[in-house]
């Protein structure tokens, strides 16, 4: 039987989490010329001189704060996706699973579908939201690998899916059984990336920041823009839940380094909460489609300890899509090119 190759690639984990396996993790992440995009000497050394020496041994301890007996949450989540979405499919489709870093890897996936004699390979990157340092890293990769095969098969990329209804109503229907509107606040902290990456990605070079708010606004202009579809995101699971835009904040967390990234941070808009007398917060993190440490750890240990300390009482994190039916729907969707 002819079949369709499917590739869904998510961000990576370590294969365990003790030091020396999250420090190849994250050599491998963090020497990505699109995940730090400075020149390539200046790089080595920062990364392997400074960051990886240094944070491999903290990095550690936080990962086996989340490890259990499934091992990686984000493994173990985005394998049941791919095998829910192979089984929606059926047979007239082949779905691999890789990781952008470490295991599974891109390379090995894509000789399971070669191998499987597909007749095209469709590329879906697991990041709602379009940033060089993630969607356009695999799609990168992707292409380096693939353009080495004497034959080339019809190969075809997901940019983005950061309004796609149904992911829309999953992370809605996450929300409903914590009753948001008990809530004092709703955050929506995404993943932070650099300004200067903003600002790569506006191909007017008339937009990115300069001015006030240019991204609260979704455009024609600006829709490339990671952080417009950060914020077209929590507008649309907003109004999913009717929350009024007084109600939300949207935030960007996991900063590295002391430039400027993406603002507000999170850590900031937790201190401002606080200080306006805000007691309970409910935060989705909407750049994930299956729990990690960012979710799991960032937001539900650290970010509580700190609001804690601040005064506030607590930060419920809303569980990410996981196995959701309606997400594994809206890839059936993607796949299909159908506008669910």
């Amino acid at each position: 039987m002819r079949k369709k190759g499917i590739l869904l690639v998510n961000l990576g984990t370590p294969d365990s989490p003790e030091v020396p396996d999250v420090r190849k993790y994250l050599d491998e992440f963090l020497m990505d010329e699109r995940v730090i995009d400075i020149p390539a000497l200046n790089r080595a050394l920062l990364v392997k001189g400074i960051i990886v020496p240094f944070r491999s041994p903290k990095t550690a301890k936080l990962y086996k704060e989340i490890w259990d007996e499934n091992g990686s949450p984000l493994l173990y989540f985005s394998k049941i996706q791919a095998a829910l979405l192979q089984e929606q499919l059926g047979d007239a489709y082949h779905v691999e699973l890789a990781m952008r870093y470490q295991s599974p890897s891109i390379a090995s996936a894509l000789a399971n579908l070669k191998a499987g004699l597909v007749d095209s390979i469709q590329v879906i990157p697991l990041f709602p939201q379009y940033a060089s340092a993630s969607n356009g890293s695999v799609m990168q990769k992707v292409m380096e690998l693939v353009g080495k095969w004497q034959t080339i098969p019809k190969t075809t990329f997901m940019s983005s899916f950061h309004d796609n209804k149904l992911m829309i109503e999953a992370f809605a229907d996450n929300a409903k059984k914590y009753q948001p509107e008990t809530y004092d606040q709703i955050l929506f902290s995404f993943h932070g990336l650099p300004e200067r990456q903003l600002i790569k990605c506006d191909h007017t070079g008339q937009h990115c920041l300069k001015k006030d708010n240019c991204c609260h606004t979704f455009t024609d202009v600006n829709k490339y823009c990671y952080s417009a579809q950060c914020h077209d995101t929590a507008r649309l699971i907003a109004a999913e839940l009717n929350i009024p835009a007084e109600k939300y904040s949207v935030c960007f967390q996991s900063r590295l380094g002391k430039e400027p990234w993406v603002q507000p941070y999170t850590s900031d808009v937790l201190k401002d909460l606080a200080a306006k007398g805000k007691k309970r917060l409910l935060v989705f993190c909407p750049a994930f489609v299956a729990d990690c440490l960012e979710t799991l750890y960032e937001v539900s240990v650290e970010y509580q300890e700190e609001f804690k300390a601040l005064g506030g009482e607590e930060v419920q994190l809303v569980a990410s899509l996981n196995e959701h039916p309606k997400w594994i729907q809206a890839l059936v969707g993607m796949v299909k090119g159908q506008e669910i």
